[in-house]
């Protein structure tokens, strides 16, 4: 059942048969560059990750499919989902390389940021990404994210640990409210 359409994709709650492409997707080298996921993940830690994420209410995992072949070409999952304070965080995102510049990241993040505001009820959205991931920054920053700084060896990949730059944006600043 799709949760969120655009005019390309249709994003839907993730299903068991989703695993075995976020797996080929997780071991790709240009893919998962800027994600935290050491190099030498396998199927099998896709799997578990996702059956934990399911059993969280705190968490959503959704996958981004194609309306055109029917295949998944990417994921989405949120996390810190807090109703107390209205806010969550895109902890993940990615999508196949085959759809990477041409503007479909942001085609899908407005539909999701829509999403988050208007039928989840956040007030604020949260993410972040890799220092030294200029596309990912200027895609956030053109979508009205505004930086909040710099968390110095937040994660750790293949044993190194690298600096993340955490950004927001709030329902007003999306949808263009003036206070």
């Amino acid at each position: 059942m799709a949760i969120m359409e655009t005019m390309k994709f249709t994003i839907r709650e993730t299903e068991f048969k989703d695993y075995e492409h976020f797996a080929r997707m997780e071991t790709d080298p240009d893919i998962i560059r800027f994600l935290s996921f050491d190099s030498d993940r396998t199927y099998e830690d896709v799997v578990t990750e996702c059956f934990h994420n399911i059993q969280d209410p705190m968490k959503q995992d959704y996958t981004i499919v194609d309306r055109e072949t029917g295949l998944p070409v990417g994921r989405i999952y949120l996390s810190r989902i807090d109703k107390s304070t209205d806010s969550l965080d895109i902890t993940k995102y990615y999508m196949d390389k085959a759809y990477w510049g041409h503007g479909y990241s942001r085609e899908i993040l407005k539909e999701l940021l829509e999403y988050c505001f208007t039928f989840l009820h956040m007030e604020r959205v949260t993410l972040d990404h890799f220092a030294g991931n200029k596309r990912a920054a200027a895609l956030y920053t053109g979508l009205g994210f505004n930086g909040e700084g710099v968390a110095r060896n937040a994660t750790k990949k293949d044993g190194k640990y690298y600096d993340l730059h955490l950004m927001s944006i709030l329902r007003s600043e999306f949808f263009g409210e003036i206070d």
